[in-house]
């Protein structure tokens, strides 16, 4: 074969795995952005409706999971993700583990 023609296959084969490479990381930064902002969203969703029914901050009251689904529009599914990782919202433990509040400033 003539030299010419392995550079040429060689460069278009280079060629295109690394632009097939960054295509792939391009998509994957941007599903990475888009995870994070629904994150936030629903975050901020969830803290919003929860402060506005607080009531008393010395005796803020557990929602269900099923509860705060519903009134945010969101899947018990989603609400037990988004409650789980905000580090304003406390989980009950005991008996009753699918109740939230949010966390107790520190006094």
């Amino acid at each position: 074969m003539d030299q010419k023609l392995i550079d040429d296959i060689i460069s278009t084969t280079v060629g295109g795995a690394a632009g097939g490479a960054v295509a792939g990381l391009a998509l994957y930064g941007v599903q990475q952005a888009h995870v994070w902002l629904v994150d936030k969203r629903d975050t901020k969703r969830v803290l919003d409706w929860m402060n506005k029914n607080a009531g008393e901050h010395a005796n803020w009251p557990f929602r269900t999971t099923r509860i705060i689904a519903s009134h945010n529009n969101l899947t018990e599914d989603r609400v037990r993700y988004v409650c789980s990782h905000c580090p304003e919202i406390y989980m009950s433990r005991g008996l009753n583990e699918d109740l939230w509040t949010l966390k107790l400033p520190a006094e």
